[in-house]
């Protein structure tokens, strides 16, 4: 993989009340040529903004960095009216725009949208049509029409704009096996990363399936959530107890992501504080800054 095709980006919270500091976190992030910002989607919590009109606002004030729902909230966003959004998103930022996607997973919150309540089976059912309808109401062409167990259009024209790259959150071994078959990209869950036996366990299973379908694995990305400090000096560990990351230095954070690339199959990364939240205006800088370029000349270098 080469260096440029690497991701870095940001998390951001994005409350009614943050608007402000959003829009200028997602400045300094395109000013520090970070490539992607990422915001959540719960529009079952009337104190958050709403992460489409969110991405539209913010798309149309940058003019570098893209932008994307991690991940998007597909119940109570049915798949034709999605694929009408993000590439009309597309089409206004110059293809400024992923698409993140997930099964749902707060049933409880989901059903008191209206939302009629899927089983975990259904949902990923309705998770992977929604997928293949948003790309075959992309792109141009003829006439749709599709008619699966979850999702039906009768002859509707698809946008001549293309499907933006989709990333999925997908934890379980059929929603995993729907990534490999359709999907462009993985965020494992929970802030797993590379050393964890989520990630060991899990991405054998998109490979598997993309390879059954026809499809190289090594096309389908892998994009780590990665909350942790950035501190001015090195720390003595960079893992807890439980193996897992909780940062360190610049030039220790550059080792590790260095080898998450080289090592791992690692292709991007979004940064997060160590509470899961939006990191301060400094670390993001320092991210943006120090540690991606100096990630990218240490790939490129070992590239060749």
């Amino acid at each position: 993989m080469s260096a440029q095709e690497v991701v870095f980006g940001f998390g951001a919270h994005s409350g009614i009340d943050d608007g402000p500091e959003l829009l200028r976190l997602v400045h300094q992030a395109d000013r520090d040529g970070l490539d992607i910002f990422s915001l959540s989607d719960h529009p079952y919590l009337g104190e958050r903004l709403d992460a489409y009109a969110s991405l539209g606002f913010l798309l149309g004030r940058t003019q570098r960095i893209s932008g994307f729902a991690n991940v998007t909230n597909l119940p109570t966003r049915p798949a034709p009216m999605l694929a009408r959004t993000v590439t009309s998103l597309s089409a206004l930022s110059g293809g400024r725009v992923v698409l993140g996607m997930g099964a749902g997973g707060l049933w409880d919150r989901i059903s008191d949208m209206g939302v009629p309540r899927l089983s975990p089976a259904a949902a990923v059912e309705a998770f992977e049509e929604a997928i293949v309808l948003v790309k075959k109401l992309s792109g141009g062409g003829p006439p749709v029409t599709y008619r699966g167990r979850h999702y039906e259009v009768n002859e509707i024209e698809p946008s001549p704009v293309a499907a933006p790259p989709v990333w999925t959150g997908s934890v379980g071994p059929k929603s995993l096996a729907a990534t490999g078959r359709v999907a462009d990209g993985w965020i494992p869950g929970h802030a797993a990363d590379w050393l964890s036996e989520r990630y060991r366990t899990s991405r054998p299973v998109i490979d598997e399936a993309a390879a059954a379908a026809g499809r190289d694995p090594r096309e389908i990305r892998t994009v780590f959530n990665l909350p942790g400090r950035i501190t001015d000096r090195p720390l003595p560990a960079t893992r807890d107890r439980d193996g897992r990351w909780i940062g360190g230095s610049a030039d220790q954070w550059v080792e590790e992501l260095t080898g998450a690339v080289l090592e791992h199959g690692a292709s991007g990364f979004t940064l997060f504080s160590p509470g899961g939240g939006t990191q301060d205006a400094g670390s993001l800088g320092r991210w943006a800054t120090e540690i991606a370029p100096a990630v990218r000349e240490a790939i490129a270098k070992e590239n060749g």
